[in-house]
């Protein structure tokens, strides 16, 4: 009765927002479309899009700038969700953020490695980070170099890690890269700890766990088949963290002596009993799949909990990487029937509860 009463009003909140998401129907609709333009005005009568497609010049109807708006869709949503939460609510909406916040430095990070001569285009970003966020865009876009860069974050979390690689002699985008993430991963579990309620600290070590567990064991297939590794090379690479992989599961995927045993021995895990890997090992469409599958469980049988907010979030970034998808589609000329089968996913997993 206690969460009824706390979120009642968050959770109201969030039902009107689901309503918004776009459903099958959209996505057969926005398959259909032959141009960007179509696609644009086709979201510019939807409830989510609509208010900022309206403000742009019917001349930067293109993707990039489509693409700004969907992020600023997703920025939106969570200012409504922030305003309409209580203060353990709030502290959860913090420590997502750092997800944003992750992104944006490994964006930086590439545009710094690279040399890119495409300019930091992060000014739609910046009202939502300079409210949420102690990272300062405006000085992150003056950035040169990586030295620059590194210390344009001195007054935030990710200054340490960063500047300890720094020292460290490394000098790729691979080895930054790999530090932020060995960061996010190892501090965000950590913060699961926190003082959430049992079900909410369940549902946080499942989902957070299943996305280690995963990462980790794409990272192994990759840098084995891929780099062709060896495994002292490969632990250098991996989150020290498992969830439902023991230490000697863990050490036999690292160290199967060729790919094929990999394969092997990744499919007497527990994520090789639960999900149908075939030849082509294809962890990354599990990862999201397996999330999905997660958050929906959680919510289903804990609405007045933090599943509400979480599993939300979720559903509205799938909903704009699948209109990028179809834009993408739309750029390489795709038919109707193979863009719907990109948009709408079948389902993979086998059943059974999120344990």
């Amino acid at each position: 009765m206690r969460n009824v009463m706390r979120y009642s009003g968050i959770v109201t909140k969030v039902a009107a927002m689901r309503a918004k998401l776009l459903k099958p129907q959209d996505y057969e609709q926005l398959a259909s479309m032959d141009t960007v333009t179509d696609i644009i005005e086709y979201l510019k009568q939807t409830k989510s899009y609509g208010k900022f497609i309206t403000q742009m010049d019917e001349s930067l109807y293109h993707r990039g700038n489509i693409e700004k708006v969907l992020i600023q869709s997703l920025y939106d949503d969570y200012t409504r969700l922030y305003r309409f939460a209580d203060m353990q609510q709030k502290d959860f909406l913090k420590i997502f953020m750092k997800r944003y916040e992750v992104d944006l430095v490994r964006y930086c990070l590439r545009i710094v490695f690279n040399h890119s001569n495409v300019p930091f285009d992060l000014n739609y970003k910046k009202p939502f980070f300079d409210k949420y966020s102690k990272i300062r865009i405006d000085q992150l876009v003056t950035a040169k170099n990586i030295d620059h860069l590194v210390d344009y974050l001195k007054n935030t979390e990710y200054y340490a890690p960063l500047s300890r690689i720094r020292q460290s002699g490394a000098s790729t985008l691979a080895d930054y890269e790999l530090a932020l993430d060995l960061y996010y991963f190892s501090m965000m579990w950590k913060e699961r700890k926190g003082n959430w309620d049992k079900k909410d600290k369940e549902m946080l070590t499942k989902e957070l766990g299943a996305k280690i567990d995963l990462l980790n064991l794409q990272w192994i297939y990759r840098a084995k088949k891929y780099y062709h590794m060896l495994a002292p090379d490969i632990y250098t690479l991996l989150i020290p963290i498992q969830h439902k992989l023991s230490n000697q599961e863990f050490k036999d995927l690292v160290e199967a002596p060729s790919v094929e045993e990999f394969k092997r021995r990744l499919n007497e895990t527990y994520y090789g009993k639960k999900y149908e890997f075939g030849e082509q090992v294809q962890i990354e469409s599990i990862v999201n799949e397996c999330v999905e599958h997660i958050l929906t469980i959680a919510y289903r049988n804990h609405p007045y909990s933090l599943a509400s907010i979480q599993q939300y979030l979720f559903l509205k970034e799938e909903e704009i990487y699948k209109i990028t998808t179809a834009l993408e589609c739309i750029r390489y000329g795709l038919s109707q029937r193979e863009t719907l089968q990109y948009l709408v996913q079948k389902q993979r997993r086998q059943g059974g509860n999120a344990s």
